[in-house]
């Protein structure tokens, strides 16, 4: 068990640093490659859909309708579901419109405008970071609850996490930069603003772990699978289709859904 806890901890902090990469792509290329974004955000969409109702889903139903029988366990499955997309429903509607971390920034920001000392501009990425952290400390949860149970699932509830928080990253990065011209600055916020996911791992740990029976752990996986749902429907497929090219998302979609698929089958 410790060996699992430590490598659900690293799971979860590597999928959260990863704004840190979007951050690192905004100083350091100088185009947005859009077409490889649309395939990899299609693909982390596919990877998260499939694996919530073909996986998460099921686990948590069997789990619950095993300790409370088919009827009661199967409305709580349910339930805990819809509970998860409300959750995160409800994060992203207190969040600000031009804080949202939804709201796309290209690389090619960075060479279209001039630094300013603007405070409007630096309020907006800081508001963004915070914003970020909100908003991915329920996947942070996520990812560590799966590792723990499944660590072939936490890997690749991770791996989709971390290639959706790339763009995020940018969306940090773009506007303290212009503010401050602080290329180290812009980075820091970047990065820092993936730490909620570990915390999230950590209070998964301290107050979800010790109850964790089959009927918590149900509920949880249950949550956690509608959780991914309404970010992959509500984030990464609109965020994929505005940098699409030649139906490149639904390809990246199509293929995370086949790799999610085989992977799940080579592990039976």
């Amino acid at each position: 068990m410790p060996e699992n806890i430590l490598f659900a901890f690293g799971l979860t902090l590597m999928a959260g640093l990863a704004t840190g990469i979007g951050s690192i792509l905004a100083f350091f290329t100088s185009r947005t490659n859009t077409r490889f974004l649309s395939l990899a955000l299609g693909f982390s969409a596919g990877v998260m859909i499939y694996v919530s109702m073909i996986e998460i889903f099921v686990k948590a139903q069997d789990a619950l309708t095993g300790s409370l029988g088919d009827r009661l366990g199967n409305w709580i499955t349910v339930g805990g579901f819809f509970g998860g997309m409300v959750l995160i429903a409800l994060i992203d509607k207190f969040i600000p419109k031009q804080s949202n971390p939804h709201e796309l920034k290209k690389v090619e920001d960075m060479n279209n405008q001039n630094v300013s000392q603007d405070p409007a501009l630096l309020k907006m990425g800081l508001f963004t970071a915070l914003a970020i952290g909100i908003h991915n400390f329920p996947e942070g949860i996520a990812t560590f609850t799966s590792a723990l149970q499944d660590p072939a699932l936490g890997v690749a509830i991770a791996v989709a996490i971390a290639i959706h928080n790339i763009p995020e990253g940018i969306a940090v990065s773009v506007p303290v930069y212009f503010a401050t011209g602080d290329k180290k600055k812009a980075f820091k916020l970047s990065f820092l603003s993936g730490l909620s996911e570990p915390v999230g791992a950590i209070v998964a740990f301290l107050f979800l772990m010790p109850f964790l029976n089959d009927i918590m752990f149900g509920v949880i996986f249950a949550a956690v699978a509608g959780i991914m749902v309404f970010i992959s429907l509500d984030e990464l497929l609109p965020a994929a289709k505005k940098y699409d090219e030649a139906h490149m998302s639904i390809y990246g979609l199509i293929g995370g859904m086949a790799v999610m698929a085989i992977s799940l089958l080579l592990f039976i």
